[in-house]
């Protein structure tokens, strides 16, 4: 496991701090994430520089992607949240969030292809009728959100969504829109642990 005092603080465009210099309820944070994936993923970094901000985000990406965490149920599954990110984030060209959500998405759908698929042109990917309802929704909120009607909602209807589920879908691509040209315009670059996961096994602690 990476040091935590060693491990990359460095953004591309913005100087992000030292873990042993931001907040203590950041650091926990940080450090929790760390113990669970091996490395420090760089969005957690790169945000601390505004620790209000950190909060803000990940609350709201908590409440979003890990619903249970705020007591509340949703039909959709994480691999459902995770290809959500992947697609939509793939249209914003946004390389950070293709690349760290991509992986997570290979990992819960436990396909090794279907990030790539989804990123590139998610019609003609390795996935159910439902989540290719779910992603034309998704697709249309990212890039023509002015033009959803209700006629919009049916076919997301017919493949079991509630309207709750439905507003999971707009609020997840809307918000990683957010996401997505933060890390653009600061030059957030992925991880490389990122890259392999979910393609090769993952190495068993002896």
């Amino acid at each position: 496991m990476n040091n935590p005092e060693t491990s990359s603080t460095k953004a591309t465009r913005y100087p992000a701090p030292e873990i042993k210099d931001v907040p203590e309820d950041i650091r926990a944070k940080i450090l929790e994430v760390q113990e669970k994936a091996g490395f420090v993923p760089q969005v957690f970094l790169a945000l601390a520089r505004r620790p209000a901000e950190w909060r803000a985000f990940f609350a709201y990406h908590d409440a979003l992607m890990l619903p249970e965490s705020v007591g509340r149920t949703s039909n959709l599954t994480k691999a459902d949240r995770e290809m959500i990110v992947t697609t939509t984030s793939a249209a914003n060209n946004c390389l950070y969030c293709v690349v760290a959500h991509g992986a997570i998405l290979r990992i819960y759908e436990k396909k090794p292809l279907v990030a790539d698929q989804v990123a590139i042109n998610y019609r003609k990917a390795d996935i159910s009728p439902r989540q290719r309802a779910m992603l034309d929704f998704a697709m249309k909120v990212c890039l023509h959100s002015d033009e959803i009607a209700d006629a919009d909602f049916a076919p997301l209807h017919a493949h079991g969504f509630s309207d709750e589920d439905i507003w999971d879908i707009a609020s997840i691509t809307a918000f990683f829109g957010l996401s997505n040209r933060i890390a653009s315009f600061s030059n957030m670059l992925p991880n490389p642990e990122f890259y392999l996961m979910g393609r090769v096994p993952k190495e068993k602690k002896p």
